[in-house]
């Protein structure tokens, strides 16, 4: 084994270890850093022009704010769940366009935003 399988194991089983022992405000905190890194991955393969990769990161942070999205809860997170329900919808249709159209001022804008919405649950203690 390479030391790049060696560390992709290792970062597997770590990941693994974290999502077991997570509680669910934990969770959410490790999508949203999921979600900026593959944010900050996309941009730097649309950079480079990798377009095959700038697809694939982008569509994987699409699916991290869309499992964002579905566990928002309605009944207990009221208005706030509604807003961050639109909020979530917002990004993933200016992903698509930085996709499409190879905007990277739109990556950086859903960053943005997902940054500030993590700041807050952040501040948030469980």
């Amino acid at each position: 084994m390479n030391a790049m399988a060696a560390l992709r194991q290792y970062q597997t089983v770590n990941t693994q270890t974290q999502l077991t022992d997570a509680d669910p405000h934990r969770l959410i905190q490790m999508l949203m850093d999921g979600g900026l890194s593959r944010l900050a991955q996309a941009r730097g393969a649309m950079q480079y022009g990798q377009l095959a990769a700038k697809g694939e990161l982008i569509g994987k942070a699409i699916g991290i704010i869309g499992g964002l999205r579905d566990g928002l809860n309605f009944a207990q997170g009221g208005e706030i769940a509604v807003n961050l329900d639109r909020l979530y919808e917002y990004m993933i249709s200016r992903l698509v366009k930085a996709n499409r159209d190879n905007d990277m001022a739109l990556i950086d804008e859903v960053a943005d935003l997902l940054r500030n919405v993590k700041s807050g649950w952040d501040a948030i203690s469980h």
